[in-house]
């Protein structure tokens, strides 16, 4: 029973690890706010259908 507790342990901070990495990867709303106020950088209005 130890054995299983801990290789499910170990799984489990093996795949904490993974999803700290993943992340970092990805922009953050914080990063991509700024882009936001930039004229050059904003889509057009879409037309009322």
């Amino acid at each position: 029973m130890a054995a299983i507790t801990r290789l499910i342990g170990a799984i489990l901070l093996e795949q904490n690890d993974e999803w700290a990495v993943q992340r970092s990867r990805y922009m953050t709303l914080e990063s991509v706010a700024p882009l936001g106020d930039d004229p050059l950088t904003s889509l057009p209005p879409v037309a009322a259908a």
